[in-house]
């Protein structure tokens, strides 16, 4: 028994990386806006939704891997083989032009982090966009991945340290209600739920596992679902830990006035804290961003994945400069969480249609009961996008 307890802990050890990136991944600046912006508006309110989404998070995304485990192929490579390059192009595409204000919002939470270090963007964006493109320069998957997997392990302390250095907020001050109609609320909860699984996420851990030549479904599955656990509670931590700050103050931005009420929440080593995990988080975000949408449009084209490195650098260069002349653009990132829901729908119908495949899928195929979760789990995140549009019309209209 022990012996079989070992074998399956070097299985595990020996495809661990792409489910927990990806996931890890998932915790960007972005999200940690929107729960932040949780986390100041709503104290506990959203933290059992924040929960909640771990299901359709690993659900999701356990079909993904399960896709690169069963086929070798990344998603992109699958879809165009097996149905037209038409459609791959289609699924693809669309995740890849979104992608482009994913690195806006990566670029201007890196550049936020450092200012909160004193360091302005013009300096630190510029050095930290060439250590970008030397990690993938000429580098395997799996030392890149040796990179990621590090700067998560920094993402992580630090935001423990943050919400040590807070405290755990009182639950009877913050604690305001479950649920509310109002339209402000129906938005913010629409596009946490747009934080939890975005298109990019499904192209990474198809085509990474497929690298990694992981045969393993279930450590794939394990994995998958450790990361999901992981992405949510992180999640709650950075709303916990952002509980008292105001509002309006996330949503503008402004790293002095952030850096004032991080140290007046927290105690003076709060910002640099925060700002080190903020400059992790949209870092190992960016790389994994571009990787996923690089790797999807080589895929969809027939290059492969080998070739995706101008589609890497061609896609992030422009992002680079809009943080250093448009600084206060961090505050479309919640709106980004909604649109992201919609790009979804693509890949996340062509992946629950290739995982019931038996043909491709062979034994690894989804039976009844998955497909059923894959599909409920897809349409509650899509049904949130749709809950924010009509709430933004509501308030538009008010």
């Amino acid at each position: 028994m022990s012996y079989q307890i070992l074998d399956r802990l070097r299985t595990f050890a020996r495809s661990f990386g792409p489910a927990w990136v990806v996931m890890i991944a998932d915790v960007d600046a972005a999200s940690i806006l929107t729960a932040a912006t949780d986390g100041a508006l709503y104290g506990y309110s959203l933290v059992w939704f924040l929960i909640l989404l771990t299901v359709p998070l690993f659900l999701v995304q356990e079909a993904a891997g399960r896709i690169g485990v069963a086929t070798g192929k990344g998603l992109g490579e699958i879809i165009r083989e097996n149905y037209s390059r038409r459609i791959a192009l289609l699924t693809s595409v669309p995740m890849a032009c979104t992608d482009i204000l994913s690195y806006v919002a990566e670029f201007t939470g890196i550049a936020i982090g450092f200012q909160l270090l004193g360091v302005a963007p013009t300096l630190s964006l510029p050095v930290v966009y060439v250590v970008y493109l030397l990690i993938v320069w000429k580098r395997g998957y799996t030392t890149v991945e040796r990179f990621l997997v590090a700067f998560s392990a920094v993402l992580i302390v630090s935001y423990a340290g943050s919400l040590f250095l807070r405290g755990l907020p009182p639950v009877r001050e913050y604690l305001f209600f479950f649920w509310s109609w109002k339209p402000g609320f129906l938005y913010l909860l629409a596009a946490t739920a747009g934080a939890v699984v975005m298109p990019f996420m499904l192209f990474y851990q198809a085509s990474a596992t497929a690298e990694k030549r992981v045969k393993s479904l279930w450590s794939s599955r394990l994995e998958t679902l450790v990361g999901a656990i992981a992405s949510e509670v992180g999640m709650v931590v950075i709303l916990l830990a952002t509980i008292g700050l105001n509002g309006a103050l996330i949503e503008t931005s402004s790293p002095k006035q952030l850096s004032r009420a991080l140290s007046f929440l927290a105690g003076p080593y709060a910002p640099y804290v925060f700002a080190v995990g903020l400059i992790a988080a949209s870092f190992l975000a960016l790389v994994v961003v571009s990787l996923g949408s690089a790797w999807g449009v080589a895929e969809a084209i027939g290059w492969g994945r080998q070739k995706f490195f101008w589609i890497y650098l061609i896609e992030s260069l422009p992002a680079l400069f809009v943080p250093m002349l448009f600084p206060d653009l961090f505050n479309l990132a919640i709106g980004m969480m909604v649109l992201f829901v919609f790009v979804l729908i693509g890949p996340g119908v062509m992946v629950g249609l290739i995982a019931r495949k038996k043909r491709l899928m062979r034994s690894l195929s989804s039976g009844l009961g998955w497909s059923v979760a894959y599909w409920v789990s897809l349409a509650l995140v899509v049904a949130a996008g749709f809950i924010a549009l009509a709430a933004t019309f509501i308030q538009a209209g008010q």
